[in-house]
């Protein structure tokens, strides 16, 4: 069977034993190609996916999940979950009223091109790179695009399907120069396969990394602090956790009874926007058949929304954002779709550090205080000169830091953290260095 397929035989079952079941089946189709020494190290190129039902009988949900399509498993599958919700001990909840979703692709033809030509692609970045007499090393350097298909049905209406999809050339060289020695690494995402470009990803990792040879320690004090994309994206990653109506239900989020008010500078906007043409992680629905919106978030430093599925949305009373999900082998969570930092009008380089890298984050920032303490990398400005700097450590609360924040970046990039987030360079005065 396809999906469709069984979709349609999962509902009808369903209702023949009035059953409330929302059905969703779901495939990720991932190519990979790595590169070492002018050389395939390693190709890969794998379709993974399945079907899986959530049942919801009297307020109690139960999950089962198959990766075969026969009548047979997908009748098992039913049983299981059927039974698995009257195990349940939790009650309150419901499956949402659906309606007609349509069929979409956001994809088109954007990863059509031949095997043959990304290969070429990432064989040019990487000679690209060895080129370079700085470089010494080349960690990895490798091009990736992922598919995405998903199908959802249910008893109370929902049908819908889509399909989206992204590439990208990422890649991570060791420069030396004299006794300076420097690792670093970039990314390139697109929709479009032919809208990369292996030369001008080579030439931007080549000036991200080198850089940052011949680096000083930083002398501690305080200085005026420009975060670049790469480390804005690394909070808004840590910010999500707070934002979660996940989070915000089990009590564990920062800003719980700040709906309405003041969280940051006036100057900050986050959105959450599943409906950008050129977005890599658009959907035109959620996971529970929930039709996609723009929410916003933080809007000129009001907090206005947290994300939230249905059970979040119950259980905070809160409205259901649209923010449902899981795959077919998962229970129901919450996660955004294109997450973003809003340009701004632009920021002027004074004195000051420019913040480059953020190492360790995960283990030295705390998503439920914002307290972090991290180790960074970075470029001093002055004058209107820069130089490259580290051994340097920076404390802060991240809730405090948005607060603080006056210029925003008129630029802005994709960048994969936890999930895929979109962010400008940010400026704040007078942050604590901690250096030599």
């Amino acid at each position: 069977m396809t999906f469709e397929q069984a979709k349609d035989y999962l509902v009808s079952q369903a209702r023949a034993r009035s059953v409330d079941v929302e059905v969703l089946a779901n495939a990720q189709r991932r190519l990979s190609v790595s590169m070492h020494d002018g050389r395939i190290a390693e190709l890969t190129h794998a379709t993974q996916g399945g079907v899986g039902v959530r049942a919801v009988i009297d307020g109690k949900v139960g999950y089962a999940s198959t990766e075969s399509l026969d009548e047979e498993s997908l009748t098992w599958v039913l049983d299981e979950a059927i039974e698995n919700a009257a195990l349940q001990a939790g009650e309150g909840a419901v499956m949402l009223e659906g309606r007609a979703l349509g069929r979409h692709d956001l994809l088109g033809e954007g990863l059509s091109a031949p095997v043959e030509q990304k290969v070429a692609g990432i064989k040019s970045l990487e000679a690209g790179l060895r080129a370079d007499a700085r470089v010494d090393a080349i960690a990895f350097a490798s091009y990736a695009e992922t598919e995405t298909q998903a199908v959802i049905g249910s008893t109370l209406g929902a049908d819908g399907g889509y399909r989206n999809g992204y590439a990208y050339y990422a890649a991570s060289p060791v420069m030396k120069r004299g006794d300076s020695t420097k690792q670093g690494w970039d990314v390139d995402f697109s929709k479009e396969f032919h809208a990369l470009d292996p030369g001008r990803t080579t030439q931007s990792i080549l000036r991200r990394v080198g850089r940052h040879l011949g680096a000083t320690p930083l002398p501690t004090g305080r200085y005026r602090a420009y975060f670049e994309s790469e480390v804005t994206g690394a909070l808004l990653g840590l910010l999500l956790y707070s934002l979660s109506g996940k989070t915000l239900a089990e009590g564990k989020s920062r800003l719980a009874g700040k709906l309405g008010a003041r969280i940051a500078s006036d100057l900050v906007s986050i959105v959450d926007d599943p409906t950008l043409p050129d977005g890599p992680a658009s959907r035109p629905f959620d996971a529970e058949g929930t039709p996609a919106r723009r929410t916003e978030i933080v809007s000129r430093g009001v907090l206005r929304s947290f994300l939230h599925n249905s059970d979040t949305a119950r259980r905070t009373g809160q409205p259901n954002t649209g923010h449902a999900s899981r795959s077919y082998a998962s229970t129901l969570g919450v996660a955004p779709s294109n997450f973003m930092l809003e340009t701004g009008a632009g920021v002027e380089l004074t004195d000051g550090v420019i913040v480059t890298d953020l190492m360790g984050v995960h283990a030295g920032a705390n998503p439920i205080t914002g307290d972090a303490s991290l180790q960074g990398l970075g470029l001093r400005v002055e004058g209107g000169e820069t130089r490259p700097v580290e051994n340097f450590a920076l404390s802060f609360n991240l809730f405090s830091l948005l607060e603080r924040i006056d210029e925003i970046g008129a630029e802005s990039k994709w960048l994969p953290m936890s999930n895929l987030v979109r962010a400008p360079m940010i400026a704040l005065d007078d942050l604590s260095f901690s250096g030599a």
